[in-house]
């Protein structure tokens, strides 16, 4: 998994020369002026006429495992508030604090968790974060570092306990803190998505939740080959994805149309291979530092870049760019459809080998994660055996990279390697192939095309996406279950969950959001939330609530007629019209 980024170094703070209080809290043996008290009472008294949170406890998505609220407990963030963290959460913290200024208009000062007492927003790491263990509202025995000593959370999880004079969020690891911080955003109103000021009350529901993932590998994947997007808008992708808990970036960056990742040992492959894209528009491609750019920003943000490189089919970018690489050894016209299946590399010659092996060798150097993509679908042009064989050499030159080999369930045949991943885009849940490789030892990243395919329209009258694996409204995106969804594959065996968007019908930021909302986050619900909390009618209820924080954010979104809005403006897109429809996964 990438590591967290260093913060980047900051002055030092100021020496507090006298114990500090939370609003409220008086201190023994520091004297309070009178102006003080009158401006602590003034702001409770304030916060009762207000009356109670606009957000409740429970409204959060994904659903947390558990909520215990405290309607006594709310509390309201202050103009004089600051942000108290343990040295290893500074980044975390840095980056709440920038979630948080420009709507409240605060300076909200990110400084170092005192000696004793805690601030209005306190994040600390623990070696033991708290559990339900504790009962709610309760804290543990101090450790030292600022968090409680309760065993319990470990990984991604985290806890969050809110009372009437702070918000303290506690995980074992800065990527649960960084959970904790989004969830945290979430119960604040929706106008704290705006980037400008806003004159309101910014209150947090009291009361605690203690949560942690359900799987480990929760992502989304864009597809940057039928149409290129720039370094920008993936980095608002990275956003939407950790606004939501989704821990992986899959990014399809290669296919006929276009070959997206600059290899310095064939560079053709982006010069020639990245110029065109579907429909003849423009192409593009990422340099090292673009990609590097992308990988180090979403680490950031506690998101995995996975990235893949299709083989040996959907390959017409890389053939056209260096023709010894196919079967006739005759470069093929630059391809700008939609069809799929006909293009593969050449099998049978050695020099295709060594084109996979460097460029997944430097793919696989510029990318920390563990994973590394190498598609395998749809080469319907390839005999089955040359097919098994090129599959299986080409595992092992991942493996050499140290990587985990990730592909589609198309692999499945073919020989097992340590750690394999499939990833499973099906649409029947009966697939005895892909069963028969989680008993070899395989695991699955479930991505079933009629449920999780976010390039499929909403409804038939939707004017982008295709339909070829039915309709997906948000109901259909939330109503299956990742840990029973392929008979045969036990749900130990489920890695995740992951929502593709493929592109030949989307070629704009607008377009992308208009596909990913308002049904990323019932994907995003499913690989977070226990199985226990999945409700359509609650999910939906919670859910509408985002309406207005997307429309504050300017993000696009499809305001889905299955969920009930409140009166807000929605902005959607003008997409253009696209290809015609194909079935096919890609």
């Amino acid at each position: 998994m990438p590591t967290t980024p260093t913060a980047p170094e900051t002055g030092p703070e100021p020496t507090e020369t006298r114990p500090t209080s939370t609003p409220g809290e008086v201190l023994p043996g520091v004297a309070t002026p009178a102006a003080e008290l009158a401006r602590v009472a003034a702001g409770r008294a304030t916060e009762v006429l207000a009356g109670p949170a606009p957000v409740r406890l429970d409204d959060v998505v994904p659903a947390p495992e558990q909520v215990f609220p405290d309607p006594a407990g709310d509390f309201t963030l202050g103009a004089d508030a600051a942000l108290r963290v343990s040295p290893a959460g500074r980044d975390v913290a840095e980056q709440l604090a920038a979630w948080l200024r420009p709507a409240t208009g605060f300076p909200l000062p990110v400084t170092d968790v005192p000696a004793r007492g805690d601030g209005p927003l306190t994040l600390t790491l623990s070696p033991s974060a708290p559990d339900a263990a504790a009962a709610p509202g309760t804290r543990a025995t101090d450790d030292g570092s600022g968090g409680p000593a309760v065993d319990g959370l470990e990984g991604e999880g985290y806890h969050l306990d809110v009372t009437a004079t702070g918000v303290r969020i506690t995980a074992a690891t800065p990527a649960g803190l960084f959970h904790g911080a989004q969830t945290l955003r979430q119960l604040l109103p929706a106008a704290i998505e705006s980037p400008t000021p806003v004159a309101t009350r910014w209150a947090v529901p009291g009361g605690t939740i203690v949560d942690r993932p359900r799987f480990p590998y929760r992502g989304a994947m864009l597809d940057v080959a039928r149409h290129f997007f720039p370094v920008e808008d993936v980095l608002r992708v990275v956003d939407h994805l950790a606004r939501y808990k989704l821990n992986h970036l899959h990014l399809h960056l290669t296919d006929d149309q276009g070959w997206r990742i600059a290899v310095d040992s064939w560079p053709r492959l982006a010069e020639v291979g990245g110029a065109t894209a579907v429909g003849g528009g423009p192409g593009g491609w990422y340099s090292r530092d673009d990609y590097r750019r992308i990988v180090a920003y979403a680490a950031r943000r506690h998101v995995t870049v996975v990235p893949e490189i299709d083989l040996p089919g959907h390959t017409n970018a890389a053939l056209l760019a260096y023709p010894e690489l196919a079967p006739g050894k005759v470069a093929p016209p630059p391809y700008t459809g939609t069809e799929v299946g006909f293009s593969y590399v050449d099998p049978a010659d050695e020099r295709t080998y060594a084109f996979v092996a460097d460029v997944v060798g430097e793919v696989a150097a510029l990318t920390p994660g563990p994973w590394l993509h190498l598609g395998g679908d749809e080469a319907f042009k390839v005999p089955a055996e040359s097919y098994r064989a090129f599959v299986e050499r080409a595992q092992r030159l991942v493996q050499a990279t140290g990587k985990t080999v990730v592909g589609w369930h198309q692999l499945a045949p073919a020989g097992h390697v340590d750690g394999r991943v499939l990833q499973w885009w099906g649409t029947n849940g009966d697939d005895p192939e892909t069963a028969d490789a989680v008993r070899r030892g395989a695991r699955v990243i479930l991505s079933p095309a009629n449920h999780a395919y976010l390039d499929m329209k909403y409804a038939p009258d939707t004017p982008i996406g295709h339909d070829w694996a039915g309709l997906i409204d948000v109901r259909r995106a939330y109503e299956w279950d990742p840990g029973t969804h392929v008979r045969g594959v036990p749900a130990e065996a489920v890695l995740g969950v992951e929502a593709p968007l493929w592109t030949e019908s989307v070629s704009t930021r607008a377009e992308v959001e208009y596909m990913l909302f308002p049904r990323l986050p019932a994907v995003a619900e499913l690989g977070w939330s226990p199985r226990a909390t999945h409700d359509w009618q609650r999910f939906r209820s919670r859910l509408a609530g985002h309406g207005p924080r997307w429309a504050t954010a300017g993000i696009t979104f499809r305001p889905s007629p299955e969920i009930p809005w409140p009166p807000t403006p929605t902005p959607v897109p003008t997409p253009r019209r696209r290809p015609e429809d194909s079935p096919r996964r890609s």
